[in-house]
């Protein structure tokens, strides 16, 4: 750990103008890549007391060795600069947005001499022109097969095309007209280029002067009385409606957009985007995302967009960007308006079927991360590698392979609830699942000595049960690890409770949520485990899992005890009136916002009724009169 006074810049050496900075570690490795509108005041931020600085920072702060800063013109090139740095050098505390899966585009070669339509993963390369992605390869043949009847330019490998250059005969595709054979000179390199904008405008969702051509075609044909050219202009028409209806319609035509959704959460994200070209859904894309440190959905938004449009060419950006919250930084639309030469304009749609189509996407974001999370815990390997390398960080004698960790919820210590969630093979057993309501605890760590203290107590009566009555029994399972949210004291007062009960074999930790330290009993230091690890990630499902359990169970308590202490009390409304009241609107705080006129539409509350509660929610100031 280092110190930042040490590596600490002169303040007036430190220039008060846009650019971007790089912390780095003793060995020069770059671990944190952030932009400034003005370095000074920035920097100046990081070199607080250390007590000021939120966790994650003065993580990073106490891990780096040196800072170093890049003066800019202006905020948009220092937006392309820190996307530029981030790609380059991976800082371990920023944000990196990951492809949920590797999509397959398709790619037409326009840096060749005789470009070809190709499927492609992976990295972009320069002068290649890219459309989609798709979410299958088998979509993507599809469409360059019937594309093919209509538009026949060359989808062949180079080894191919050399040699039927080699042997002066064109491969089965040029015999049966799906390739224009540029192979044996049956067009020249600029006609076969002009075949490859064709192909290009259509699949960039500008199909109408290509339908314009092949319907006059055929209709002189008809004319003339050339039946046969004239069906095959139809043929070659009909195909391309095929490849076009392929695609829905979502939006009005001509619309070009890309349609951004995001799924926030404490210690990752998701992300989905639609790209919508003349109407069209043209491709679709995911990211999942870690966050090594808080950021707000506006923040996130930024990078989101710029991980999107990082290395874009100037038609690979729409004139519209759909994103769920206005970004952080408004610097972002001056540098898309640049990257597009032309205006672009960021909005968050709020009804119609923009907002519908942005719905959906976040469904979609949400599924991204789901698979990925199940991608992770189904993973046989990796959960078996998570409990062994969990059993040697904490020197236990056996892999843990029922965890139960244990959270507490309330509200300034009113209506406190436990959860307890349970693990085995480092999957969720839902069925397992307990809450407590907690009833003489004054703190935290009072209610946490009171669930563990009822849940082990509940284990030692029902472990002497018979063998048939303890399948069904609720806690007749010890487990092999128990954690909970929090740091030494909480663990401390754990382990006491089980002590106190004589239970041994059960080991003890806490997870503390800010720095994601694993504490044990009998240390003054944490176990450190390396952020990313499986070990690591399991803990924080668990501890995550607990956390929303019990929210969830504070949550219902808490909505039941404000109907009876602030409904109840209203002459003329019982326990059922107070039921109906509150899931017609959802809570008390919505009921306090309505009129008399629709507190009576709720079945059951008259017109007198319906005044009494309105001028009781509003008396004395809001609260209710005795």
């Amino acid at each position: 750990m280092t110190n930042p006074a040490d590596y600490r810049p002169a303040t007036g050496t430190i220039p008060a103008r846009p650019g971007v900075y790089r912390f780095r570690d003793p060995h020069g490795r770059v671990v944190y890549v952030g932009k400034a509108k003005s370095l000074r005041a920035r920097l100046q931020n990081y070199f607080q007391p250390l007590e000021r600085l939120h966790p994650r920072t003065r993580a990073m702060v106490t891990t780096a060795a040196s800072v170093e800063w890049t003066v800019v013109r202006n905020e948009v090139e220092a937006l392309i600069l820190e996307h530029t740095w981030i790609k380059e050098y991976d800082p371990r505390f920023n944000v990196v947005f990951r492809d949920d899966k590797s999509y397959p585009f398709l790619a037409v070669t326009m840096n060749e001499q005789f470009p070809r339509m190709q499927v492609m993963r992976g990295e972009r390369r320069k002068g290649v022109r890219y459309f989609g992605p798709y979410a299958k390869a088998w979509a993507i043949r599809e469409t360059v097969d019937t594309l093919l009847t209509v538009l026949p330019m060359r989808t062949c490998s180079p080894s191919t095309f050399k040699k039927a250059e080699r042997q002066g005969r064109p491969c089965l595709l040029g015999y049966i007209d799906k390739c224009a054979a540029p192979c044996v000179g049956r067009v020249s390199p600029q006609e076969h280029r002009e075949l490859a904008e064709r192909v290009c405008q259509v699949l960039g969702g500008d199909a109408k002067p290509v339908v314009r051509e092949l319907t006059r075609q055929m209709e002189e044909a008809a004319e003339n009385e050339e039946f046969e050219v004239a069906a095959r202009a139809r043929d070659r028409l009909t195909a391309l409606r095929s490849v076009l209806e392929r695609n829905a319609i979502v939006l009005a035509a001509g619309t070009d957009a890309d349609v951004f959704s995001l799924v926030d959460e404490d210690l990752e994200a998701a992300a989905h985007v639609f790209y919508v070209r003349d109407g069209r859904i043209a491709g679709e894309r995911g990211w999942v995302v870690d966050k090594p440190e808080p950021l707000t959905e506006s923040q996130l938004v930024t990078q989101l967009v710029q991980e999107a449009y990082g290395g874009a060419e100037e038609k690979d950006v729409p004139p519209e960007v759909l994103v769920p919250v206005p970004p952080d930084d408004p610097a972002l639309v001056e540098l898309l308006s640049g990257l597009r030469g032309g205006r672009v304009a960021v909005r968050t749609p709020a009804r119609g079927k923009k907002a519908e189509l942005a719905a959906t996407g976040r469904q979609n974001a949400q599924l991204v991360l789901d698979q990925h999370r199940l991608k992770r815990a189904t993973d046989l390997t990796s959960r078996s590698a998570a409990l062994q390398e969990l059993q040697e960080a904490l020197g236990m004698d056996d892999a843990p392979l029922r965890i139960e960790c244990y959270d507490i919820s309330h509200t300034q210590g009113t209506n406190q609830v436990g959860s307890m969630v349970v693990f085995e093979d480092a999957l969720p057993r839902k069925a397992e699942y307990r809450q407590f309501t907690i009833r003489d605890a004054t703190d935290d760590t009072a209610a946490m000595d009171e669930v563990l203290d009822r849940r082990f107590r509940r284990y030692l009566e029902e472990r002497e049960l018979p063998p048939e009555e303890r399948e069904s029994a609720r806690f007749a399972y010890p487990p092999q690890l128990v954690v909970v949210d929090g740091g030494l004291p909480q663990v401390r007062a754990a382990r006491r409770v089980i002590d106190r009960l004589g239970i041994t074999g059960v080991t003890v930790v806490g997870l503390a949520k800010r720095l994601e330290e694993v504490w044990v009993p009998d240390d003054d230091f944490p176990v450190i485990l390396p952020r990313g690890s499986e070990p690591l990630y399991l803990l924080q499902r668990v501890r995550d899992e607990a956390h929303r359990f019990a929210i969830g169970a504070h949550r219902r308590k808490r909505g039941k005890a404000m109907s009876a202490s602030e409904l109840d009390t209203i002459p003329g409304v019982g326990p059922s009136r107070a039921k109906a009241l509150v899931t017609h609107f959802g809570s008390v705080a919505r009921l306090r916002e309505a009129d008399p006129e629709q507190i009576a539409m709720v079945p059951g509350v008259g017109d007198a009724t319906a005044r009494r509660i309105h001028a009781a929610l509003h008396g004395s100031g809001g609260m209710l009169e005795p």
